[in-house]
């Protein structure tokens, strides 16, 4: 898999909801998607998203091994290692930093990037104001700025299904156990829903936006 993992992020490769000259002052939601797919994927999600948000999908660095098509944020076989996430999380906090002009980021990461979106506010604490992780997870391991999330303990959305068989067991138990202890969480497990998402969960996302929205603007 090439570039490495430290590589950056394609600033043209990004799909944005409205021109520049629109995007002053309002808060940004970034997507991030997931193994084997681009930029376009998650962008389908923007009608079900709230239109206040500035949206902006981007594509990861990586390209996967033949035959996968798409991108990647890290190797598929280092789940369970902090490495290729760190390194993808810092990737991705350079782009917000050369790209990002708004008051208030939050995140949106389907499957990898979900697992990349809690990596990046692990990484800085202070940049992100809440995330939503779609049939993700936290990576193992400790982080040197763990302590301060768990001081700030933003607002975090967990989605997943009962029938997803990607994510390992011992990675979602990990998850249930660190994400309550560090952030403020909420969501829902979808009985029969495997690694995608449903109408039912783009409904709970969609609520968990309006009330950070509600929340940014007091």
């Amino acid at each position: 898999m090439t570039p490495p993992n430290d590589a950056p992020l394609d600033s043209e490769a990004v799909r944005w909801s409205v021109p520049p000259a629109e995007r002053a002052g309002r808060p940004l939601l970034v997507l991030l998607h997931g193994y084997g797919s681009d930029e376009n994927d998650l962008f389908g999600l923007v009608p079900y998203l709230p239109d206040a948000f500035v949206i902006a999908s981007v594509r990861a660095p990586l390209a996967p091994p033949w035959p996968m098509m798409g991108n990647a944020w890290y190797a598929i076989d280092a789940l369970a290692r902090a490495d290729g996430v760190t390194a993808a999380a810092s990737a991705f906090i350079e782009w917000v930093d050369a790209a990002a002009d708004a008051p208030h980021v939050g995140l949106l990461g389907f499957s990898q990037g979900a697992a990349v979106s809690l990596q990046a506010m692990r990484l800085e604490p202070q940049l992100f104001a809440f995330a939503v992780n779609l049939s993700g997870y936290v990576s193992p391991g400790e982080l040197p700025r763990d302590a301060e999330l768990a001081e700030r303990r933003p607002p975090v959305f967990w989605g997943r299904g009962t029938r997803d068989e990607v994510i390992p067991a011992a990675l979602v138990e990990h998850s249930v156990e660190w994400l309550p202890a560090h952030v403020d969480l909420s969501g829902r497990v979808y009985p029969g829903l495997t690694h995608s998402v449903s109408e039912d969960e783009l409904g709970d996302v969609r609520s968990f936006l309006t009330h950070r929205l509600d929340e940014l603007s007091e």
